[in-house]
């Protein structure tokens, strides 16, 4: 079958799954410069600081008791500082459907060598929601970046739970109306769906997570980043942008402007609404191609950010697991070399296929001029 060159490309062909697309408009030059070359420490740096605290507060709707904190190493950074900081007290439940999840396992596991429970489900699928016992901590992502898989809801989760829910939120904060209320621990990175620099990490603490950090004392060592009490007592300071370790003044600058951004387009419900829009243009794409589905078959827990998808098996057969990578590979390269569509590659450790960000900072012309790019690179591909 041979399918003409597409006419029309993307005009930002940028649907990398992190660091993602900037925001519509943006420019290094429409950034506030008057932090850089100062200290973080400095009136201006820590006004500049709290203020991305408190934008982030407003953006996301946060309850006014919740904790805000600009923590190092991105999202992992935040996801580590919660797990070593306040497992230990009582049972564990982990839910892995994909590679980070599977990451945490191995943390909690293998590193702090807790008895857990584990709760799995192969890619594209979610494990049993009505498993996770109440009384035990449960760790999670909300939305599997590397499966486009994501929780439905919060209806899983018990009002009147005994243990502390941790959740990467990563691919999901600004995309997704989280029930805060359910939600001790949420964790996301800059570089996700507000399109911000990588190396900055969130994480925001419910009240009952302060009463464990302030009532609880790990076995285990922990290091300076980690440390999130003294003597016993939350410090406050890291909540109010008074950072553990030095900061990118100018990635700061960076997660502002976008959170501007996000607040002119009409703050979270318009950032959600974008993010849906843009899911339903690829989908209806992926309905009307016969070579490639969705990696996530139920459309109820399907992700609208990182959208995944997989070679239908009619259009691979005869192909061993390596032959399907390599397709993806040329596929790839093809679309690269015609600027129109970069990173696009499916995860690793996923069935071979595509994963298309969605977030709101992509717009939705570029997602249905990438259906025909992606239905040219693909028989282009397969053509010998």
């Amino acid at each position: 079958m041979i399918v003409p060159k597409p006419e029309t490309r993307p005009s930002r062909p940028h649907f990398s799954s992190g660091p993602c697309a900037k925001p519509p408009g943006w420019a290094a030059s429409k950034l506030a410069t008057g932090s850089l070359g100062r200290s973080h420490r400095s009136k201006l740096g820590k006004a500049r600081l709290a203020h991305a605290i408190e934008l982030t507060r407003h953006v996301l709707r946060l309850p006014a008791g919740h904790r805000i904190g600009i923590v190092p190493a991105s999202d992992t950074g935040a996801v580590e500082m919660a797990l070593w900081g306040l497992l230990g007290p009582r049972p564990v439940t982990l839910l892995a459907w994909e590679s980070f999840g599977e990451g945490w396992v191995t943390d909690v596991v293998k590193q702090l060598k807790l008895e857990a429970s584990v709760l799995r489900a192969d890619y594209g699928a979610l494990p049993d929601l009505g498993a996770v016992d109440p009384s035990s901590d449960a760790v999670f992502t909300w939305n599997g970046t590397t499966s486009g898989v994501r929780v439905p809801d919060g209806e899983w989760i018990a009002a009147d739970r005994e243990g502390l829910t941790i959740c990467d939120a990563t691919s999901a904060a600004f995309a997704v109306d989280l029930p805060w209320e359910k939600i001790d621990v949420a964790t996301y990175s800059w570089q996700k769906v507000l399109g911000g620099e990588g190396g900055h990490g969130m994480l925001i603490l419910s009240p009952r997570a302060v009463e464990r950090l302030e009532s609880h004392a790990p076995s285990w060592p922990l290091p300076k980043i980690f440390r999130l009490t003294k003597s016993g007592a939350l410090i406050e300071g890291i909540f109010r942008g008074e950072t553990i370790n030095t900061p990118s003044m100018l990635a700061v600058e960076d997660y502002i402007w976008a959170l501007e951004w996000a607040e002119l387009q009409g703050g979270l419900h318009a950032l959600i609404a974008r993010a849906d829009a843009n899911a339903a243009a690829l989908d209806e794409w992926v309905e009307a191609t016969d070579w490639v589905e969705h990696l996530a078959a139920d459309p109820a827990t399907r992700s609208n950010t990182s959208v995944c998808l997989k070679f239908a098996e009619a259009a691979v057969a005869g192909m061993d697991a390596e032959a399907r990578r390599a397709l993806a590979k040329k596929i790839d390269s093809l679309l690269e070399a015609e600027d129109a569509a970069y990173d696009v590659a499916g995860y690793r450790d996923a069935p071979p296929g595509r994963r298309v960000w969605c977030g709101a900072t992509v717009e939705t012309d570029d997602v249905i001029a990438l259906g025909p790019w992606l239905d040219w690179a693909f028989h282009k591909a397969t053509e010998s």
